[in-house]
This record gives C-alpha cells, structure tokens and sequence, in this order.
C-alpha cells in the first residue's frame, strides 16, 4: 500500500491538464498547489523519462505505480545519488484537480532524478535497454540547466505572472511608504547641474530653487519611471494633486528612508555619470540612458531604445 503523508487534500490553483510542459516530444502534466509548491502527476514522472508505469509483485510493489521507477533506479546504482532517497517516491503529495485527486512529486525531485539518470547515461553504465530513459533524461537535463524546473512551471503554468506580481508588490511596500515623511534633500546638486548644463539653462536660477516646470517632467521619465516598475504610478496615487494641481509633498517623502532613498541616490548618481560620459550633450546622454536604463513598461518589462544603426 502507498503511504499518504498529507492529512489535508492540496488544491492545485494553477496548471492544466491541456497545458503540459513540453520539452522537444516529452509532455510533462503539472502544477503549482495553493501552498506555492511546484508538483509534477506521478505518472507525468514516470512518462517523461520512458519508464513504463505500472505495478509489480517483487519488492518493490510496496511502491504501487512508482515500482518500476525505484526498480530502475535500484539496479542502476541511482539511489545513492539522489538526496531524497526513496521515501518521497513511496510518499507522494495528493492535490485536487477540478475536485479529483492525483498523486504527484516536487517538480525539483524530477530535476534530481534526471540528472543522475543523465550522468549514468554519458558515463556508458546504463543497459542497451535502458538507453531511451538516457536520452531522455539528457534531453531533459539541459532544458532544465538553461532554465530551471520551477521556471519551466511556473511559464507553462500562468503562476510566474503571479509571482511577478507578488514581487513588485512586495518590492513597492519597501520602496514607497503610504505616510508623508518628512523633507529630506535626496537630489544632488551636480545631477540638476548635468541637466541644467544639456539643456543649456542658466545654473544660478536652480541654486536659488528657481527650476522650470518641465524639470518635473524630466525626473518622472528618466528618474522614477526607470528606478523600478510602476513607482511613478504608485507615487502619483499616494501623493495626489489637489483640486489647483499642486501635491501636498514631494514625491521623496513617500519614499523609504532606509530602503528606497539608498536606491534613489544610486540611480541619481548613474545619470549624473551618464551625462559626464556624454560631455553634457543632451542627445548622447539620453541614447546612454535609453541603453542602460529603459523605461518601465506598466506590465513591468523594460524595452531598450536602440537606434537602427545600433541594430
């Protein structure tokens, strides 16, 4: 009989059966659970290297449909090298899917798996039989050391887009803080100095706090809308104008004092040395900028503003 380590039925919240992972002609069923583990069906596992599923009536049959699995690996020397022994095999994680329950494993254990497989296979010690389940397994291997087993699920899955998400957000509460702080001066001196000298303006009006509106414009597109993803809109929907267009703070005192104004200033810093590279012309400072710095889109990509001489 099969052990069941979970006392509670795991709801798979991302995943389909019609969307497996596919890696050249091997499908791959998976899942990521509503506690965020990434899980291959059991059969998924056995499938993707070749290994026939089925039962068994020698020792192994203590592990049901993973028999034949622990057999391979127990008469190939393969145990040894994977860190999670056996156990796990004769313990599977029950999830639901759509109200029916399956057997399945971290997608990382097939990771392992693959990779000794793999190893055994280049070293020449597997079987004449057994050299499908060595291709396989190699095939497998160097999709996942390009990209990663959780990067693959989480692709194929929809879960990476949630991740994103969760990342950002979680970036922005440290990033941007809802309570107004107070004043601190965060932009130097020289960086209004570079701007005041590519745009040709007169650098003793900016000494005196006398700076042109449109200087506002400068710094949400090449300071906040570059820094991070969406911290210009967060920024504007926290620190709104009011009703004669003025906002009741400067952006910086919803900025984290410990977190974000580090971020900043190194950011504020960058430009500065842009513009010193670019001998303080406008034009070629901005093409640096747009190479090494993109905009932020709102879904959170960056697209690189390359001239077609450049391409």
């Amino acid at each position: 009989m099969r052990k069941k380590t979970n006392n509670k039925v795991l709801e798979a919240k991302f995943g389909s059966a019609d969307k497996p992972l596919i890696i050249g002609e091997i499908e791959i069923p998976c899942y990521v659970l509503e506690d965020g583990r990434r899980v291959i069906v059991q059969r998924g596992l056995y499938k993707a290297l070749g290994v026939t599923q089925g039962g068994s009536r020698d020792k192994y049959k203590e592990y049901g449909g993973a028999a034949r699995l622990v057999r391979f690996l127990d008469q190939n020397n393969l145990i040894t090298l994977i860190s999670t022994g056996l156990d796990v095999l004769l313990n599977p994680i029950v999830f639901s899917v759509n109200k029916t329950d399956h057997y399945g494993y971290e997608a990382t254990l097939l990771q392992e798996i693959v990779r000794a497989v793999s190893k055994a296979y280049l070293r020449g010690e597997l079987s004449e039989r057994n050299q499908t389940i060595g291709q396989n397994a190699e095939i497998l291997d160097d999709a996942f050391a390009k990209v990663g087993i959780i990067a693959l699920v989480d692709e194929v899955t929809g879960y990476q887009e949630l991740r994103e998400k969760n990342a950002l957000q979680e970036f922005l509460s440290k990033f941007i803080r809802e309570e107004r702080g107070i004043y601190i001066k965060t932009y130097p001196d020289e960086f209004f100095e570079a701007i005041f000298k590519m745009r040709n303006l007169n650098w003793s009006l900016a000494n005196k706090g006398k700076k042109p509106q449109y200087i506002g414009h400068y710094i949400n597109n090449y300071v906040y809308s570059r820094i991070a993803p969406n911290v210009l809109t967060e920024l504007r929907t926290i620190n709104p104008k009011d009703e004669s267009g003025k906002r009741k703070a400067k952006h910086t005192q919803h900025i984290d004092i410990d977190y974000g104004h580090p971020m900043l200033k190194e950011h504020l810093k960058a430009l500065t040395l842009f513009a010193k590279a670019a001998g303080y012309n406008w034009a070629n400072w901005e093409r640096m900028v747009n190479r090494a710095l993109p905009k932020f889109e709102s879904d959170g990509s960056q697209v690189q503003e390359l001239d077609f001489d450049d391409i």
